[in-house]
């Protein structure tokens, strides 16, 4: 969150409602579990980091006072940084495994029916994934990121049938 408020701010100053606004654009559907909150805890820990700068603005006859926040030079290169580092958010795929072996190695378990449960879930995420993204417009950002949650969960859901066939045997000679 934090590196994306920032990169929020570098096209120009806005007060957390604005970013908030950005954040609900940009993510579409999947932004209903952002809590409106975030942004501005975020900012106030930004600010103290010396990352951002905020400047009191005052508010119109009807609305309160409002902070507008600017990077700073600090927060201009930690923007350029996070621009430019080659990251890919990491499946949650090591947890899952090691569950499986625990599972097994201490009978806790059947992995295989650890494996169905986590299969029905993965198939309502897609479920919601598919019927999002079919609501979005076709120019989309938001869209594309549904695009991408949907890949994703096919590629688990493909992982599963590998983790299943690997599991089956065990189980019969166990």
């Amino acid at each position: 969150m934090r590196d994306v408020v920032l990169a929020l701010l570098a096209k120009e100053p806005a007060h957390g409602y604005q970013l908030g606004v950005r954040l609900r654009e940009a993510l579409g559907p999947l932004s209903e579990s952002l809590n409106a909150g975030q942004v501005y805890v975020t900012l106030t820990r930004l600010e103290k980091a010396g990352l951002v700068s905020a400047e009191r603005v005052p508010g119109l006859p009807d609305r309160p006072d409002r902070k507008t926040y600017a990077l700073t030079a600090a927060g201009q290169r930690r923007v350029a940084d996070w621009v430019a580092e080659v990251s890919w958010p990491k499946p949650d795929l090591t947890e899952f495994h090691l569950k499986l072996v625990a599972a097994a190695a201490a009978r806790l378990a059947d992995p295989l029916a650890l494996i169905d449960a986590q299969r029905r879930e993965l198939l309502r995420r897609l479920r919601d994934a598919q019927r999002a993204a079919l609501a979005e417009p076709d120019d989309s950002v938001a869209g594309l990121l549904l695009e991408g949650v949907v890949l994703r969960l096919r590629a688990d859901l493909r992982w599963l049938e590998t983790c299943e066939r690997t599991w089956a045997p065990r189980r019969e000679n166990g």
